[in-house]
């Protein structure tokens, strides 16, 4: 036996590895509607760019009959690679393989490509499919979840991390996913829930699917879990290459700049796409099409709390974080869920040094005993708290209504903001003129001979007197009124301007946000 012959072995053993549990099982898995470890990273990833780690690693476990079963890579395939030219740890759970539940080995390997992802500062992509812990290894099994939990934790927002769930996650693995940054699911084959439908059956008598229990459906509308779902793997994975091109590859690092389309900023139809009636619905992602970049606005969360719309575009090819009140749902008003979802958004784009911008026009915090009973309050606190936090640029424009606590909360200058503008038919007030009117000119609507006559008359008197956006600016709370149609024009002088902005806060270990 000469080296070519060892050479020859190497190249046969790594064969047998890929095919992972063979031929067979690939193919259920395919039935399933589901690509296999490797035919999903070689769909994420740029063609030749996978590089793999540990493929040799497999199981100790020696009970329970484990001692004959190989596992070819113990059920996972980890490594880096590449996205658009930029590089990418990752792992890839192999449901052919002992269903890619995890035991020591397999924690093993995804630690060990999370510790090189975070020393390399780039960013971290988990393909989840897996059976959950494997029961084989007991305990052992449980520690290695721990040690995962671990590293998601301390290296939140040191790098970027993503979750992508492509089969079954459930009971401790779906923690995981829960602490990074973003959650893709697939429609149909992907699920999570901390207990399966067979325990729910029993403990409670309810009966449910897996579906209808822990679905995408269900995680993107109603729990607000995941962040983004697909119709099947090949979309998903496209949508997190998408995501990859906002985001910088760490905290210290910008986000990457991309060519655009050189257009004129002056956007002349923007006048027409905000109705002048106060009360008059109107959907914020017209607003958002003519101010930022062509076809560059991608949603976060875009069936939960819809409310509030949020997500990332480009201004000049650089990306921007947006948050914005829906008009079409609920007013605009804030409530729990749009809460939670905007405070979480700003600090994940405070974290990897992407830049604010709020589109204003609220009326409030939606009011309701389920609403109080339900902490608004506490959720609502930490809109004003991720704000306060926040050190990157920080942007207000207040389209139409800036009402109570929610005109605060949503980055006024009070609370830091670096730059508000107004549209002229903006109003900031308290509360809105009807109301306010009510409530201060009561004595006189009631006396007067015309009630109705006299009460449009006091609502246009607070109108004109405290709720138009002169009135904050001459307090230096507005920093300018802008024509509409210059919206665009503002927005990318105030970034060009705070391109270098340096903010410190004390020094603290961390400060206490209300969870």
């Amino acid at each position: 036996m000469d080296i070519y012959d060892k050479i020859n072995e190497l190249y046969d053993k790594k064969r047998e590895i890929e095919l992972g549990g063979g031929d067979e099982r690939i193919a259920k898995q395919h039935e399933k509607g589901k690509l296999t470890a490797r035919e999903r990273i070689d769909l994420l990833l740029d063609k030749d760019s996978f590089v793999e780690l540990n493929p040799f690693v497999t199981h100790r476990t020696r009970d329970f009959g484990m001692d004959t079963q190989v596992g070819p890579g113990d059920g996972v395939v980890t490594g880096y690679g590449k996205i658009d030219g930029r590089s990418v740890y990752l792992f890839s759970q192999d449901f052919t393989v002992f269903g890619g539940a995890l035991g020591e080995m397999h924690a093993m390997k995804i630690a060990n490509v999370m510790d090189l992802a975070a020393k390399n500062g780039a960013p971290f992509i988990g393909l989840n499919d897996s059976g959950g812990a494997r029961i084989q290894e007991g305990v052992v099994s449980l520690d290695g979840y721990g040690e995962i939990f671990y590293r998601n934790a301390i290296y939140s927002g040191v790098i970027p991390q993503i979750s992508v769930i492509l089969g079954p996650c459930a009971g401790g693995a779906v923690y995981s996913p829960a602490i990074t940054d973003f959650v893709f699911m697939t429609d149909e084959t992907s699920q999570m829930f901390i207990t399966g439908p067979k325990v729910i059956e029993t403990v409670t008598g309810e009966k449910i699917s897996s579906e209808d229990l822990g679905g995408s459906k269900v995680h993107n509308t109603i729990s607000g879990n995941a962040h983004f779902r697909g119709k099947d793997e090949a979309t998903v994975l496209a949508d997190v290459r998408k995501l990859f091109s906002y985001l910088p590859q760490n905290n210290k690092e910008q986000t990457p700049i991309l060519p655009f389309d050189e257009q004129d900023d002056y956007r002349p139809d923007l006048a027409d796409v905000v109705p002048f009636e106060t009360t008059r619905p109107y959907d914020i992602r017209r607003v958002i099409e003519q101010v930022v970049d062509s076809e560059s606005f991608m949603e976060v969360q875009a069936e939960f709390a819809r409310n509030a719309v949020v997500g990332f575009a480009r201004m000049k090819g650089e990306t921007v974080g947006l948050v914005c009140n829906q008009p079409r749902v609920m007013a605009g008003g804030l409530d729990i869920d749009s809460s939670d979802k905007i405070a979480r958004f700003i600090r994940t784009c405070d974290s990897f040094n992407i830049p604010l911008i709020t589109f204003e026009d609220v009326t409030g915090f939606f009011p309701g005993v389920k609403q109080e009973h339900g902490g608004i309050i506490r959720h609502g606190a930490k809109i004003l708290y991720a704000y306060s936090e926040a050190t990157v640029p920080k942007m207000t424009v207040i389209l139409r209504k800036a009402f109570g606590g929610a005109y605060v909360a949503l980055n006024s200058k009070s609370i830091g903001a670096d730059v508000v503008f107004a549209w002229p038919n903006a109003e900031i007030a308290v509360m809105g003129a009807e109301g306010a009117a009510n409530i201060i000119f009561a004595r006189e609507i009631d006396s007067s001979d015309n009630p109705e006559a006299t009460r449009a008359e006091k609502i246009v008197e607070y109108r004109d007197k405290f709720s138009n956006p002169y009135v904050a600016a001459s307090h230096g709370m507005v920093d300018d009124v802008i024509d509409p149609r210059e919206t665009r024009i503002k927005l990318l002088q105030a970034l060009e301007m705070m391109r270098n902005k340096q903010e410190t806060r004390p020094a603290k270990k961390h400060g206490n946000i209300p969870l």
